[in-house]
């Protein structure tokens, strides 16, 4: 990288975005990033007394570091500065190295931010906005440094240049971790893990329910969390930022966090469950929530859009993301963009979306018993969508003008239909949360896909705590089992973290025995015979998955890590692996 003698100073005025800070870049021969990082470097710089340097970095850094959002130029760089380690007029230095030596022929760049910036209306949190200063798909080192305290050394990596013919390039899959109904053993794996270029979270990364007798049973003393509104479901922001803080607090998603570069999405759980947007009242639509339901609060439309607000700023300061949160924006639709695209080289353009933030109302009504096993005229209504218009323009334009081979999308809900038969008389969907309540918005991706020869689609979903590959349909009515050109792609869930999946809803109720009786009829039984385009089902066991693209083939894998486990070295198995072949229609075991 070219260096540069004087110092640049840039701002950003929002939350959640690059704090204004003082830049100056430094120049260097490229050099192989080392396999071990030693914690306690001295190194070079022109900025503090490296000399000086402690290494109690909890005191400081007591949710360690991140990175997020990789351009070909750069990423975002993540801290938090503890609250009893502030001091009158600090400031805040960072570097990015080479190596992790940290020495002046590695340094690439080092800035500081500001003490102003360091406030509680970011709850202390700091966004680095490294875009332009950083070489294509190259992993460098970075630290963060306050009041002579060095934090632990964190690895990221920039995304491949857009016209570089990659050779691969492997995702980590994440999704719905709760901290309170288990720990991050999936987490530890990924960050020992190199082979994995980028890690994408597919929403619930946090959940806003601390003790939800419907599907919380804490079943760890260690894990709970106290909310500082006193109850068991987050009613603004310091609950939002609380329940963020504690699970930062996990050793396994800080060295996670540390190790790789994080690209996330939102769900429902980072504001309210199976949340959307009441285009009637204007307002969030949050069916089970407290502000719903409870007549003190007497289902408030102001209540539930500041929910909105607090819920898009706290997320916006805990993730190591580039999408900001604007502090004078009063509608959540003005406030924040959470959709965004990312390109790897020709390999891959990835489309990472929001079904959140713009859909419309569940089709056949709110009640719990409205949304899941049951169905009405409304699912097939044009009205019903997840993305809202410009959200889905954005996405069918993305997908038509793409250069790069594969094509894919971060989805949250399951794109395919899952039917169950009810009393083996008729077929109702198992949630109109999912697209199976959207069915119109559904059918016009595949046909656009299709109509615009958009070749190699791939979708990764989360949400529904289950394992699952499957073939995406146009028209899911049909009911060959023959899978041929008609068929727009793919897709793929990873299973949860931690959160509970249908054997441990079961499981909380029936011995252990049973609980395996009912979900393996249910995995290898009624869901394939009554869904042919699924070829793997799993709602047993936790973990992660991965996925890696070639210009031969991309192969998703599977693996189970027990929730229940405390142990930093708890063992992972893979349960599933499947391939999907450019001029192959259908998934090939791998």
């Amino acid at each position: 990288m070219e260096s540069k003698s004087r110092r640049q100073f840039f701002g950003y005025m929002a939350v959640g975005l690059s704090t204004p800070y003082l830049l100056s870049a430094c120049g260097g021969d490229v050099q192989n990033p080392s396999a071990e990082i030693d914690q306690q470097v001295v190194g070079d710089s022109a900025l503090f007394n490296t000399q000086a340097l402690t290494f109690n970095s909890p005191e400081v850094f007591e949710y360690s570091i991140g990175s997020g959002d990789p351009t070909e130029s750069g990423v975002i760089l993540w801290t938090r500065v503890a609250e009893t380690a502030l001091l009158p007029g600090e400031s805040l230095f960072f570097q990015v190295s080479r190596d992790s030596s940290f020495l002046n022929g590695s340094l690439v760049v080092e800035g500081e931010v500001e003490a102003i910036q360091i406030s509680s209306l970011n709850d202390y949190t700091v966004h680095i906005d490294l875009d332009n200063q950083l070489e294509a798909g190259t992993r460098y080192f970075y630290r963060f440094v306050y009041n002579n305290t060095a934090s632990r050394v964190g690895r990221c990596r920039t995304a491949p240049a857009e016209d570089e013919a990659l050779a691969r390039v492997k995702f980590a899959l994440l999704t719905c971790q709760d901290y309170t109904n288990g720990f991050y053993g999936a987490l530890r794996h990924i960050a020992e893990d190199a082979s994995i270029d980028f890690v994408i979270h597919l929403g619930d990364f946090i959940y806003e329910t601390v003790g939800d007798p419907s599907f919380q049973s804490l079943p760890f003393d260690e894990r709970l969390i106290d909310l500082p509104s006193g109850g068991v479901v987050s009613l603004g922001l310091d609950d939002f930022r609380k329940i963020y803080r504690t699970a930062y607090s996990d050793p396994s998603l800080q060295l996670a966090m540390e190790t790789h570069t994080w690209i996330i999405t939102t769900d429902d759980h980072e504001t309210a469950n199976d949340c959307y947007w009441d285009y009637e009242r204007d307002t969030l639509g949050a069916p089970d929530h407290p502000y719903t339901l409870d007549p003190e609060f007497n289902n408030d439309a102001e209540l539930l859009r500041q929910l909105k607000l607090d819920a898009q700023r706290a997320w916006a300061e805990y993730v190591p993301t580039r999408v900001g949160f604007d502090l004078n924006a009063s509608h959540p639709h003005d406030a924040q963009q959470v959709y965004r695209e990312f390109k790897f080289g020709n390999l891959v353009q990835l489309f990472m979306t929001d079904t959140r933030t713009y859909r419309t109302s569940h089709p056949c009504g709110e009640s719990s018993r409205d949304r899941v096993g049951k169905s009405c005229p409304e699912v097939s209504s044009e009205e019903q969508s997840l993305y809202g218009m410009e959200q889905r323009e954005w996405l069918l334009d993305g997908l038509s003008n793409s250069t790069q081979q594969w094509k894919l999308l971060g989805n949250q809900v399951f794109m395919g239909r899952l039917g169950l038969f009810i009393k083996q008389l008729v077929q109702l969907p198992f949630s109109v949360d999912a697209w199976d309540g959207y069915e119109f918005e559904r059918a016009l991706l595949a046909q656009y896909v299709l109509d615009h020869g958009v070749e190699n689609f791939v979708v990764v979903t989360g949400d529904l705590h289950s394992t699952m590959a499957s073939h995406l349909r146009q028209d899911y009515n049909t009911k060959s089992r023959v899978i041929g050109p008609e068929s727009p792609g793919v897709e793929f869930m990873t299973p949860a973290v931690t959160s509970s999946n249908l054997g441990g809803l079961i499981l909380s109720e029936n011995p252990r025995e049973t609980v395996e009786n009912l979900v393996e009829a249910i995995s290898n039984g009624t869901v394939r015979v009554t869904n042919p385009h699924i070829r793997y089902f799993n709602s047993l066991d936790y973990g992660y998955s991965t996925i890696e693209f070639t210009s031969s083939y991309c192969e998703w894998r599977a693996f189970a890590v027990d929730k229940d486990n405390r142990s930093d070295s708890v063992v992972r198995e893979q349960i599933a692996a499947f391939r999907k072949y450019p001029e192959l229609p259908e998934l090939v075991k791998a």
